[in-house]
């Protein structure tokens, strides 16, 4: 058994891999980690190795306590990746985008695979067919963009994502979500459009916290899997235990 730990900006996932399959996931807040940690290890006593991918601010000291239990691996531009890395600064790429891509390799190797990450911000990686990992984009994730306009202007309110019946609002707050959420619906497609210009056969994977919200308004073929990043996090730590 593999423990799989995502820390992002705000909570930590954690998720347990038995022979490369899912049977356990929750999601803690980062304050009550160690916790969180200590109960899965008392659930699942039998876990031999861990990963983690850590974007977000936590600890070393609570890192460590992982180690206590079993083998941890923390991921990082060193560790070792199944695909050819042409990213220009390696030091600098997140390590949930080279999770992100040994997924793709994975899933279907030496084809176009385009990953879109619907996080805190949206990522875009592209994996080719020559296994080479080209790079990407970054851009400000749904509620990212709903706390830029409250938090850089006087009056306009701090609002959630919501469906949308027409892109013409009638109200403040129709308005806001219809920049929003037709703005993130376009770009998406518009993206997708220019890699499959480029991209012969190209996949479309989407993933991240918004994925079941945005899968609909893609129009192009997709596939949505929300456990991609935990799935080739434990790709990687099996990678790595050789």
């Amino acid at each position: 058994m593999n423990l799989i730990i995502d820390s992002g900006n705000t909570s930590v996932k954690l998720a347990i891999f038995n022979k490369g399959e899912v049977v356990h996931i929750e999601t803690v807040a980062q304050k009550d980690f160690v916790q969180g940690v200590k109960k899965l290890f008392q659930e699942f006593p039998t876990v031999e190795a861990a990963i983690i991918s850590n974007v977000g601010s936590l600890s070393k000291e609570k890192i460590k306590v992982v180690a206590v239990f079993c083998e941890l691996h923390e991921l990082s531009h060193t560790s070792k990746v199944p695909f050819k890395n042409s990213y220009a600064t390696p030091q600098s790429l997140g390590v949930d985008r080279l999770a992100l891509m040994t997924a793709a390799y994975y899933r279907k190797p030496h084809s176009n695979t385009l990953v879109i990450d619907a996080g805190t911000c949206i990522t875009y990686d592209m994996l080719n067919d020559f296994d080479e990992y080209l790079g990407g984009a970054i851009s400000p994730g749904i509620q990212m963009r709903y706390n830029a306009m409250h938090d850089q202007t006087a009056k306009l309110p701090l609002l959630e994502k919501t469906e949308l019946l027409d892109y013409i609002g009638n109200s403040t707050e129709n308005c806001m979500h219809s920049g929003v959420l037709y703005g993130v619906e376009l770009e998406l497609n518009g993206i997708i459009e220019l890699y499959n210009s480029r991209f012969k056969d190209l996949t479309v994977i989407l993933t991240g916290g918004d994925t079941q919200f945005l899968s609909k308004r893609v129009k192009n073929t997709i596939f949505a899997d929300s456990k991609f990043l935990l799935k080739g996090l434990n790709y990687l730590l099996e990678y790595n235990k050789h």
